[in-house]
């Protein structure tokens, strides 16, 4: 057990910082008890200090980490110079004017979905769609971690069923099994979901009040977004996607003089501002990837994998087995990409032995790592969430107040395990 020792630390620093932090950011608690378990991490892996400092520095340093950290700081920029330049609130104002208030929640849950599964990525539907939820919130109603949850669990429909998702990709990859099987066994459990999920939010949104009538349309701020969606849709890199919304920014904004006398000067200040507001997500990420890698050199992860596969006596425990591995590996490396490519080699041995197809259980692997994903208040997709919400509203919000509202997550995962039990044999 002590080989998962550095999680326990992490949750336990986590959720003691939580209880006595009152006065420090969720951002600072959760980059304090990375800290805390990433040192002591080190302090127990055997070897030479320099080696376990470089080891932990490989996977802070990881081309995936590393890619994360570029989208992070053009995310940064994009979103702040938009706020600044009156863009969100354009686009905010234009929703307003085409959606009557009743179908303001379904109509975000449509978009989150639609976005999501055409751009095959729940961190880039959330750049996107966070501001204007954001937006809506603030002139309407309805409850901020109400609707910032609503953009996220629309973003894991598609990162869950999207040909181009590296979720899916992975599922499919490690269970042997093709993309559009593995779509249709996915589409028959989230598929009622969502459409509950619409259901559920008319309801909670059929009475909801516009608290600030939207201004005169300025339909050229809406372009940047505008364009950033369209060019998602189409299927460019979500970096591409970045770049062109924050020349289309800049370019509007400089015309419009709304960087003041200092024009270049101001814009570059702007997007500095914006990068720098993301450093805490950074370092974040670097600090759980390092983590992460020494839980696995230490055999942390192979520990868990052993203990999880043993007493399966069914198809329907093995199915269990399934999503409980996925879902605890999820929760060591916070990233269901990275857990799915963990627990897939185990999950398919699993399978074949119990006669489960390989659709149905990358189905499992996809749908759980999601669920599990979705709830984790220290999962980049929840700060990221939050990050943006603070940097656009300038007030502390916690990732841990939208997962009371995360409906679809806890759905999917509920269904998954459902169809698990009352499937026939």
């Amino acid at each position: 057990m002590y080989r998962l020792s550095p999680l326990i630390v992490f949750l336990a620093s986590y959720l003691g910082l939580c209880v006595i932090g009152n006065d420090f950011s969720h951002s600072s608690i959760t980059l304090i008890a990375f800290l805390i378990a990433s040192i002591y991490a080190i302090s127990i892996t055997k070897g030479p200090i320099d080696q376990r400092i470089t080891r932990f520095s490989t996977g802070a340093g990881s081309p995936t980490v590393l890619l994360m950290v570029w989208i992070y700081v053009m995310a940064g920029a994009f979103a702040y110079c938009a706020k600044q330049m009156g863009c969100i609130e354009a686009t905010v104002d234009v929703t307003l004017h085409l959606l009557p208030p009743s179908l303001l929640l379904p109509g975000i849950f449509l978009a989150a979905c639609f976005v999501s599964l055409a751009v095959g990525t729940s961190v880039g539907t959330i750049i996107q769609l966070t501001p204007i939820a954001v937006g809506i919130a603030l002139k309407t109603d309805v409850p901020l971690s109400l609707m910032v949850a609503i953009v996220v669990g629309g973003a894991y429909f598609g990162d869950n069923l999207s040909f181009i998702s590296d979720t899916t990709i992975a599922a499919t990859q490690t269970q042997g099994c093709a993309m559009h099987d593995k779509f249709r066994a996915n589409l028959r459990i989230v598929l009622p979901v969502a459409l509950i999920m619409l259901v559920i939010y008319y309801i909670l949104g059929r009475d909801t009040m516009v608290l600030q009538e939207p201004r005169q349309l300025d339909l050229l701020l809406v372009v940047p977004y505008l364009a950033v969606i369209i060019v998602s849709l189409i299927g460019v890199n979500v970096m591409m996607v970045l770049f062109i919304g924050i020349i289309l920014t800049c370019a509007i904004g400089l015309w419009r003089g709304a960087f003041g006398d200092s024009g270049i000067f101001g814009m570059c200040d702007t997007l500095g501002t914006g990068m720098i507001g993301m450093g805490e997500m950074i370092l974040m990420a670097m600090l759980a990837a390092g983590l992460l890698e020494l839980i696995r050199h230490n055999g942390g992860i192979d520990w868990l994998l052993h203990h999880l596969t043993r007493g399966i006596t069914s198809r329907r425990s093995a199915e269990f087995s399934i999503a409980s591995l996925v879902c605890l590996v999820n929760i060591c490396t916070a990233n269901n990409t990275v857990a799915i490519l963990t627990a897939g080699p185990i999950a398919r041995t699993i399978a074949e032995r119990y006669n489960i197809p390989a659709q149905r259980a990358a189905s499992i692997l996809d749908t759980i790592s999601c669920f599990t994903q979705g709830l984790l208040p220290y999962g980049v997709q929840l700060l990221f969430a939050a990050n943006l919400v603070t940097q656009l509203t300038d007030q502390p919000f916690s990732p841990a107040s939208i997962i009371p509202f995360l409906f679809y997550p806890m759905g999917i995962g509920l269904a998954t395990l459902l169809t698990s039990y009352f499937a026939r044999r």
